[in-house]
């Protein structure tokens, strides 16, 4: 459940519990927080403000979908353009690991649990929203299948000028994904900190590299 969608049920429970009906979109706002910070806890490594904190993107978005209806093209592409700002390319100019290492991080769902430990790495939990090879029967299906996908778009050389445009799409999508799609459902993985620099350069890796799974 996206934040703000989860506050906007708290706000809501809140007043069939009897709580003061509130003024406007501003005191629902405040009544749902006031409810998050009272029914969750931080603990561990998992904090309050991974409920509570909500930008404008995840607030326009969620106030779209609760109208039931797209987000205006400018507002759109504002926001996608904003985003695209927050995406960080490698650092060392690498966009490929090693697809090994990334094959085990997409079909990792651990991480920023209480129980798991600061230092531990997340995984991508990439298989909760896409088919990743072909020889799998149960994955995700809110995500499109990333069976073949450097495949289909022509990738038979990732290092390749030809591959730039491609690679670089790949990689701004896994970091920050409403770069591209305002009101994507897909993690910001890279701009949240769910996943490095490193990890996300192994699962390009697993996308891309002509020898992995997704592309045989």
């Amino acid at each position: 459940m996206k934040n703000s969608t989860l506050l906007q049920a708290l706000a809501v429970a809140a007043l069939a519990a009897g709580c003061a009906a509130p003024r406007g979109g501003a005191d629902y706002d405040a009544l749902a927080e006031r409810m998050a910070r009272t029914a969750f806890r931080t603990q561990g490594i998992a904090k309050v403000e991974r409920v509570t904190a909500i930008d404008e993107t995840l607030r326009l978005c969620s106030a779209a979908d609760a109208a039931g209806r797209p987000l205006e093209p400018a507002v759109a592409k504002r926001i996608e353009q904003d985003n695209l700002k927050t995406v960080k390319w490698p650092s060392d100019g690498r966009f490929l690991g090693d697809w090994k290492k990334g094959e085990q991080i997409a079909q990792s769902g651990r991480g920023q649990t209480w129980t798991d430990k600061p230092d531990q790495a997340n995984g991508g939990n990439c298989y909760n929203c896409h088919q990743i090879a072909r020889e799998e029967i149960s994955f995700g299906t809110i995500g499109p299948s990333l069976h073949n996908y450097g495949k289909l778009r022509g990738v038979s050389d990732p290092a390749s000028p030809a591959a730039r445009p491609i690679v670089e799409y790949t990689w701004g999508k896994i970091w920050n994904a409403k770069a591209y799609n305002a009101c994507s459902n897909m993690p910001r993985s890279g701009h949240m900190g769910n996943l490095t620099e490193e990890q996300i350069r192994h699962i390009m890796a697993l996308l891309l590299d002509p020898a992995s799974p997704v592309n045989r």
